[in-house]
């Protein structure tokens, strides 16, 4: 196979360079780097593209990294990255954050992908108090307590000070995010990065994606086990004129269970109701559909208050 080319080179060092892109920016990149514009057709532009990618993680395999596509479960925006493969001790050596920064990112992430409520993010208190003790080992709160495991000093001597620096260091750098909120959630190279982690530590998934459901929807059945991103969600049932129903256990899921347009069209076949206006327009008749709906929707939701539900186990790394 052919060496890559300075142009192959230049998307590299993008993302190198910059961290993640969302998806536009690196389109825009690699439109400009292979010459390719508004009016190239789609079908061959993503052909070159996928062309460039597959080129691409053919070398970087050698190294053990790859150009990887991920979705923030956040914002729904697709982002581009290059990660690291190998997890071990030596790979340790790359990063610029030391073993007990590392330990806090670790404890970070397992609170809020083991939050019950898939809301994907936790307080930023929470956060700031988060064990490193329970990242020595796999060693539990009450092991560490009671001394029957060896807790470095590194670990016993970092401070509050220095955990709110490195927080801060860690959504600079987009391993994690600050939601709107001001709670703390994953970051997109995090997304990008720990992918395996995730599916051996057996976080849930989502029912469409099969990635995992770290911000997602949950079936309002607490029986029911079944995720949804919300982007999966709006896309699923993007243009069906039908329930809105889990596929695990078809309890019907929040927000409207039939389009407003739907409701029009069987009110157009049956004649006018006995109940409206015989003057009343159908744009009236759309506007009461749609809120009727809506109240619906929220009685629904109010009805059902969530109390328990299990989470995923993860053991520490």
């Amino acid at each position: 196979m052919a060496p890559l080319s300075s142009r192959h080179h230049t998307l590299i060092q993008a993302l190198l360079s910059r961290g993640p892109l969302k998806e536009d920016d690196f389109r825009s990149i690699f439109s400009q780097i292979t010459a390719k514009n508004s009016g190239s057709r789609k079908q061959q532009e993503q052909k070159l593209f996928n062309e460039y990618l597959g080129k691409i993680n053919s070398e970087l395999s050698c190294v053990q990294l790859e150009l990887r596509a991920c979705r923030n479960q956040y914002d729904g925006h697709v982002y581009y990255g290059v990660v690291n493969n190998v997890s071990d001790d030596q790979s340790k050596l790359g990063t610029k954050y030391t073993v007990p920064q590392i330990a806090f990112y670790k404890g970070i992430v397992e609170a809020i992908v083991q939050d019950a409520e898939a809301e994907g993010c936790i307080f930023n208190t929470a956060a700031l108090n988060i064990k490193l003790e329970s990242q020595v080992l796999g060693a539990t709160d009450s092991q560490a307590h009671e001394g029957a495991v060896q807790i470095p000093p590194a670990f016993k001597n970092f401070s509050m000070a220095q955990k709110e620096k490195t927080l801060d260091q860690l959504v600079k750098d987009n391993w994690l995010c600050s939601t709107p909120e001001g709670k703390i959630g994953i970051g997109v190279r995090s997304f990008l990065d720990l992918r395996s982690w995730f599916r051996s530590n057996e976080v849930p998934a989502c029912e469409v994606c099969n990635e995992a459901a770290i911000k997602a929807q949950l079936c309002q059945n607490e029986a029911c086990n079944v995720r949804l991103h919300s982007y999966c969600l709006k896309k699923k049932f993007s243009g069906q004129r039908v329930e809105r129903v889990c596929s695990g256990c078809g309890t019907q899921l929040p927000g409207s269970t039939v389009k407003a347009e739907a409701v029009e069209e069987v009110n157009n076949a049956n004649g006018p109701s006995q109940n409206s206006q015989p003057h009343e327009s159908s744009k009236k008749r759309r506007r009461r559909s749609h809120r009727q709906a809506n109240r619906d929707s929220d009685s629904d939701t109010l009805d059902i208050k969530r109390v328990t539900r299990g989470s995923a186990r993860l053991s520490a790394n």
